[in-house]
Protein backbone atom coordinates (compact mmCIF):
# COMPACT_ATOMS: atom_id res chain seq x y z
CA UNK A 1 0.00 0.00 0.00
CA UNK A 2 1.18 3.43 -0.64
CA UNK A 3 2.81 5.61 2.09
CA UNK A 4 0.60 8.63 3.89
CA UNK A 5 3.38 10.50 1.66
CA UNK A 6 2.81 9.08 -1.77
CA UNK A 7 -1.08 8.76 -0.96
CA UNK A 8 -1.18 12.81 -0.51
CA UNK A 9 1.02 13.40 -3.87
CA UNK A 10 -1.65 11.37 -5.36
CA UNK A 11 -4.49 13.07 -4.30
CA UNK A 12 -2.59 16.30 -5.24
CA UNK A 13 -2.38 15.05 -8.70
CA UNK A 14 -5.95 13.65 -8.93
CA UNK A 15 -7.35 17.03 -7.88
CA UNK A 16 -4.90 19.45 -10.12
CA UNK A 17 -4.35 17.69 -12.94
CA UNK A 18 -7.56 14.91 -13.41
CA UNK A 19 -10.06 17.95 -11.04
CA UNK A 20 -11.07 15.06 -9.51
CA UNK A 21 -13.23 16.25 -6.13
CA UNK A 22 -12.38 16.00 -3.23
CA UNK A 23 -16.06 13.92 -2.83
CA UNK A 24 -14.89 11.47 -5.42
CA UNK A 25 -11.34 10.96 -3.72
CA UNK A 26 -12.54 11.02 -0.31
CA UNK A 27 -15.32 7.60 -1.23
CA UNK A 28 -12.29 6.04 -2.75
CA UNK A 29 -10.78 6.15 0.51
CA UNK A 30 -13.80 5.06 2.27
CA UNK A 31 -13.49 1.54 0.35
CA UNK A 32 -10.20 1.41 -0.02
CA UNK A 33 -10.81 0.99 3.93
CA UNK A 34 -13.28 -2.05 3.55
CA UNK A 35 -11.27 -3.63 0.90
CA UNK A 36 -7.96 -2.99 0.57
CA UNK A 37 -6.24 -1.93 -3.12
CA UNK A 38 -4.12 0.63 -5.48
CA UNK A 39 -6.11 3.94 -5.17
CA UNK A 40 -6.05 4.28 -8.99
CA UNK A 41 -7.71 0.72 -9.13
CA UNK A 42 -10.76 1.60 -6.97
CA UNK A 43 -11.16 4.97 -7.80
CA UNK A 44 -11.66 3.73 -12.08
CA UNK A 45 -13.64 0.13 -10.49
CA UNK A 46 -15.75 2.65 -8.85
CA UNK A 47 -16.58 4.61 -11.94
CA UNK A 48 -14.49 7.82 -10.47
CA UNK A 49 -12.02 7.84 -12.92
CA UNK A 50 -12.40 7.00 -17.36
CA UNK A 51 -9.82 4.79 -18.72
CA UNK A 52 -8.07 7.37 -19.80
CA UNK A 53 -7.63 8.99 -16.67
CA UNK A 54 -6.58 6.12 -14.91
CA UNK A 55 -3.80 5.84 -17.95
CA UNK A 56 -2.62 9.30 -16.90
CA UNK A 57 -2.44 8.25 -13.17
CA UNK A 58 0.00 5.26 -13.73
CA UNK A 59 1.99 7.44 -16.07
CA UNK A 60 2.66 9.70 -13.31
CA UNK A 61 3.14 6.99 -10.72
CA UNK A 62 5.65 6.09 -13.07
CA UNK A 63 7.25 9.74 -13.64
Amino acid sequence: MESDRSTTQLINFLQKELALSAAAIAMALRYREQDPGPLPMILWQYGLVSLEQLEQIFDWLEG
